[in-house]
């Protein structure tokens, strides 16, 4: 019997043996899988550590599907795009077949997705819900059958786990730069915003903005849907047009939302940017794919999205060996980090 420290799990089991989780992951379903030299080392490891695997919950896995389910809200927002492609990848890389679905917004495709996936019998599922719009009662029923990780949108008390950003984070960091470096930010979002961070962020931006000493300023514009670029440059031209901004400095809830608000400065032949001749500050959120080739390029907060795809995976893959439950809910959030372009 080795004397070294007790191994709880098969995360601290990869950690103190110097080979990857998913690796190990692998082994552990299916030891010809992997390279004989890496399989050598692994049983070395086992044998160093004194570790065995929770054989019940491994045994249970073998009997469900290969399959991860992916839920987004929608796959057409190069955001959603962009994680699920990372998610795919560390999906397949620890033994794994991604099945994404996109809902499209639609609460009634979110419901028959789950009623989908639901009878694929997969192994774990990543969804990002809708957020305020979801069917919380279907959602509910879903993750008792299922073991479920939510990401992005956090819905409390669903799933085993959440795995996302922290939006205030996200917003703190914005209000903070855009009132150090010149007139404290409006804030631009949609009446009756689809993305289920938006109402996070706005509520992140005044108690920022209120602990500066400043009076928040909530610029709301008219549009439902996920077509946010286009609601962005109907709003920007309306507000523009109608002197709705008190201010030079404009903080939108989301980078699509920007992207739109570009657009119409460009239309009306307003200069954005910091510096002579610049009549207007934009700054965004999320980091958008696109939002360092906008004109000018733009401002903004990143998610990590390395960070939150993979810490989702491993959290599904060790609610998998878990038996499907944790016993206590967890959470997860990872900080964002400001990123300084042209349009602020």
């Amino acid at each position: 019997m080795s004397d070294l420290k007790k191994i709880r799990n098969m995360e601290e089991f990869a950690a103190v043996s110097g080979i990857s989780r998913p690796t190990v992951s692998k082994f552990f379903h299916d030891p010809a899988s992997v390279r004989p030299s890496t399989r050598h080392r692994i049983e070395e490891a086992l044998d160093r550590y004194d570790y065995r695997p929770n054989i019940y919950a491994v045994n249970q896995n073998r009997q469900l599907t290969k399959t991860i389910g992916v839920v987004v809200p929608y796959l057409a927002d190069p955001f959603f795009a962009e994680i699920a492609r990372k998610i795919e990848g560390r999906c397949i890389e620890a033994g794994f077949s991604p099945s994404l679905f996109s809902s499209h917004g639609q609460v009634e495709l979110e419901v028959e997705i789950l009623d989908t996936l639901r009878s694929m019998k997969p192994a774990g599922v990543l969804l990002a819900p809708l957020g305020r719009s979801s069917d919380k009662n279907a959602i509910e029923r879903f993750c008792k059958d299922v073991p479920t990780v939510l990401f992005d949108s956090n819905i409390a008390g669903m799933g085993e786990a959440f795995v996302g950003s922290d939006n205030f984070s996200f917003v703190s960091q914005s209000v903070e730069y855009l009132c150090r470096t010149g007139e404290p930010p409006c804030f631009f979002e949609m009446r009756d915003p689809a993305n289920p961070n938006a109402h996070r962020r706005r509520t992140a931006y005044i108690d920022t903005m209120e602990a500066l000493c400043h009076v928040p300023i909530v610029v709301k514009i008219d549009g439902k849907g996920w077509n946010f670029e286009e609601i962005g440059y109907q709003g920007a031209l309306e507000a523009l047009s109608e002197r709705k901004l008190v201010t030079d400095t404009v903080l939108c809830s989301n980078d699509r939302l920007a992207i739109g608000f570009l657009a119409a400065c460009y239309e009306k032949g307003i200069r954005v940017g910091k510096g002579d001749g610049c009549a207007l500050r934009v700054a965004g959120h999320d980091d958008h794919p696109f939002s360092r080739f906008t004109c000018p390029s733009l401002t903004t907060v990143a998610h990590n999205y390395d960070l939150v795809s993979s810490q989702g995976v491993k959290t599904v893959i060790r609610l998998m060996e878990s038996g499907g439950r944790f016993g206590k809910r967890t959470e997860a959030v990872f900080p964002a980090n400001l990123v300084l372009r042209h349009s602020a």
